[in-house]
């Protein structure tokens, strides 16, 4: 068998939802322990900095703000792959991984206007710009919610699955805008200041600290991802448990 081959065999059998219950089982516990771990020295890191000398105390919003951002993304873009391999090939799980990355995209994105709003109001004198940067990552929050709500409103899962699917993917149009938004036009929100071509801006003393919480909020994200999946997969089994069941009454009836 050549390495292609068993390349594939392994994704077919991660695709299993029976095997992905089973490597989840195991790796949950162990992604939750990296996950506190990063959190308790990334929150240590960010008390224990200073302040900066133009913002203060209101500096350490950052470390929230920034992943939560970063994460609002991130969602959006696992959805969109999970999209693709519903709509190209017809992945057993990528819905499910779809339909388990909205809640937690959207909860992220809040918590990036949120915090963005509460880092602004000192910065900037006012709580909220309908700027480019926030209206964009503003739709980013609309999107999701508008995802949620249209697969719990159908009753069909493979043609919610479907829609989603498209709708996600013509959706993505907004990440890049969101990601280059602060380039392409005049905004109140600063540039680009970690992921630059010509290296990060931001003082070593405050990049520290940003960057552990941007891991130790990822590896949140990924463990709650696995997490909704597990339950997503479950709710379906019994889903169809009960439809299996309602026949077979009816039938003797």
């Amino acid at each position: 068998m050549t390495e292609n081959s068993l390349a594939i065999t392994k994704f077919s059998d991660l695709a299993n939802p029976t095997r992905f219950l089973a490597l989840s089982q195991r790796l949950i516990p162990w992604m939750g322990g990296i996950t506190a771990l990063c959190f308790i020295v990334g929150l240590y890191l960010s008390f224990t900095t200073e302040g900066d000398y133009q913002q203060g105390e209101t500096v350490r919003i950052m470390y929230i703000h920034v992943p939560s951002a970063w994460l609002s993304m991130m969602g959006y873009t696992i959805m969109s792959l999970s999209a693709i391999g519903t709509l190209v090939w017809r992945h057993p799980l990528a819905d499910v991984s779809a339909k388990a990355a909205a809640p937690l995209g959207a909860a992220f994105t809040l918590i990036a206007l949120v915090t963005g709003s509460l880092w602004g109001k000192p910065m900037w004198g006012t709580w909220w710009v309908w700027d480019a940067r926030l209206t964009s990552v503003f739709i980013l929050f609309l999107m999701y919610l508008g995802l949620i709500a249209l697969n719990r409103a159908m009753e069909d899962p493979g043609k919610a699955a479907r829609l989603s699917a498209v709708l996600i993917l013509v959706g993505f149009v907004n990440i890049p805008i969101i990601k280059f938004s602060v380039d392409w036009w005049n905004t109140l929100h600063q540039s680009a200041s970690v992921l630059r071509l010509d290296g990060p801006a931001i003082d070593p003393e405050f990049l520290r600290p940003l960057l552990v919480m941007a891991i130790a909020f990822t590896m949140l994200f990924l463990t709650l991802h696995v997490m909704a999946i597990r339950n997503e997969i479950w709710r379906r089994r019994i889903a169809a448990q009960r439809r299996l069941a309602a026949r077979l009454a009816s039938r003797e009836g």
